[in-house]
């Protein structure tokens, strides 16, 4: 996607080598391109959220291991790069199916054959999410299209929560593809932002991103979105996902589950976007088998933002020794999800019809 009219990846190589992200951290507030040289960089990078996003994450890890193997292409680097990427962020699954998938391409190989391989496996992985998306984006269009024929062509009203946009994978994002290829092909869209504290991802990054490719929008604190179902004022919920079990429930920023509710209850449509390598085909209870990471209480009790002065600070916003719990996902039960968008096409959110769509996956 674009920012001031360049097109951007949120993670790439230079043609010297070096590979570079754009560090989400100081995000909306100043624009920061990095490198990532070492594997510790890209554990730092996975671990402290210089990246997030299921998709991004894999494809950092899958380049954090490519970094190494040019550096020591041995079967012990190889394993404890595995390890070390590994244990950065227990609950989004494409990050194991990332460096899965760069064991698998690697292990067979001659020490001396893997650097390269690594490098081009990484790319690959990098493109394949790319398709992924837009695919997504375009099963996702024809449910904005069939909504704004209701309409007469009237505005379709969106409610997005936390960033699932091309910031959270490689390019195009998973929620919002749909929206770009919307307004790509001239259908009024209007997104409304959920802040989605206690990082804010959606007042930061969301709102950076559908700003800087032109979508119309409204930041809007995260309790205001049963509300807004309430008065008619959302057509569609569309979120992202950081894995979802072979039955179909979904695990995502912690609030997404409160957003189910609520439009259960307002009969609002709750779709999920759903990049096949997001399946954890090997989960099937959501709410008992899914580690949910527990982050540093301090994400709740400070908040960071840009001063009067233009400094990004981070100030307290709770008493002094306040203990403060940071769950970073909740589950949605597949019984509150209207249809899963995958790249496939749309599915129910049950075994059965993952299993029909992806046969050559499920099982794995």
């Amino acid at each position: 996607m674009k920012i001031d009219g360049t097109h951007y990846r949120s993670i790439w190589r230079e043609p010297s080598g070096e590979v570079r992200i754009i560090d989400q951290r100081w995000l909306p507030h100043e624009l920061r391109i990095v490198p990532l040289v070492t594997r510790a960089d890209f554990a730092d990078a996975i671990r402290d959220m210089w990246v997030r996003g299921a998709p991004l994450i894999g494809a950092t890890a899958a380049y954090g291991v490519a970094v190494q193997m040019a550096a020591d292409p041995s079967d012990a680097s190889l394993r404890e790069t595995y390890d070390l990427l590994h244990e950065t962020r227990p609950t989004a699954i494409n990050l194991k199916w990332a460096l899965d998938e760069m064991t698998r391409a690697l292990h067979p190989l001659r020490p001396e054959l893997r650097a390269d391989a690594a490098f081009a496996r990484a790319a690959e992985i990098c493109d394949e999410d790319v398709e992924i998306n837009r695919r997504i984006g375009l099963h996702g269009l024809e449910i904005i299209r069939e909504i704004a024929a209701k309409k007469g062509g009237g505005r379709v009203n969106l409610l997005t929560h936390c960033n699932a946009g091309w910031l959270a994978t490689v390019d195009w994002g998973t929620a919002t593809s749909p929206i770009y290829h919307a307004l790509e092909n001239g259908i009024d869209v209007h997104v409304f932002v959920d802040e989605t504290r206690p990082r804010n991802q959606g007042a930061q990054l969301t709102s950076w991103e559908l700003n800087s490719h032109g979508v119309s929008h409204d930041l809007i604190v995260d309790n205001a979105g049963g509300h807004l179902m309430q008065h008619g004022e959302i057509d569609l919920v569309i979120v992202g996902t950081d894995r979802t079990t072979a039955s179909g429930d979904v695990c995502n920023k912690i609030g997404t589950y409160l957003k189910a509710l609520a439009a259960r209850a307002n009969d609002v449509p709750f779709y999920v976007a759903l990049p096949s390598p997001t399946i954890d085909w090997t989960v099937s209870d959501g709410l008992r088998e899914i580690p949910i990471e527990e982050r540093n209480g301090e994400e709740v009790t400070h908040v960071q933002g840009r001063d009067a002065e233009g400094r990004i600070v981070s100030v307290q916003i709770s008493p002094d020794g306040t203990p403060a719990r940071n769950p970073a996902f909740d589950v949605t039960p597949a019984d509150l999800v209207t249809g899963l968008i995958t790249e496939r096409g749309v599915a129910r959110a049950d075994a059965a019809a993952l299993a029909a769509m992806f046969p050559d996956l499920a099982g794995r």
